[in-house]
């Protein structure tokens, strides 16, 4: 029932929020990434830096660093709700793609507040906070909400 609850309130968010319409250049908008998208098995550490990625393609990073390339956005990967938030309240962010549980999600639009944070919720097939994935063209989609022009893209 939670996570109905939190579903409703994401979808309600990410409504309101392209009800806004904010626009923004590619360097004021934020892709924030979970840790738990790295696979287990990966002998790679990816961590905090995202180019530490080889993009071998067995985890969904390698197709969300192109599209972090092609948008030219900034982005991180990080390992919780208090290290999402403090990337988000960055002075040079204007607006936030989060890709997270519900849970995270909710905590995360809410803390960044009047901040405009797009949700994307990843799937968990192994369970929570564990070899998670994200679906690209979701954050594609999401991304471009923020984007000046729509469907601008990055010179990347």
């Amino acid at each position: 029932m939670r996570d109905r609850l939190r579903r409703f309130f994401i979808r309600a968010n990410n409504a309101r929020v392209r009800r806004w319409g904010v626009r923004a250049r590619p360097e004021e908008v934020l892709l924030l990434l979970p840790h738990c998208l790295h696979r287990d098995s990966c002998p790679q550490a990816v961590r905090r830096n995202l180019d530490e990625c080889r993009r071998c393609g067995a985890c969904p990073i390698a197709e969300l660093l192109r599209l972090r390339d092609e948008y030219a956005v900034v982005s991180c990967m990080v390992g919780g709700g208090r290290q999402a938030i403090a990337q988000a309240r960055h002075k040079g962010i204007r607006a936030v793609v989060a890709v997270a549980c519900e849970q995270e999600l909710v905590a995360g639009i809410l803390a960044a507040f009047p901040k405009p944070v797009y949700a994307v919720i990843n799937t968990r097939p192994e369970g929570s906070c564990r070899n998670t994935l994200a679906n690209p063209a979701e954050v594609a989609r999401a991304l471009n909400v923020f984007l000046e022009g729509g469907a601008q893209r990055g010179n990347g």
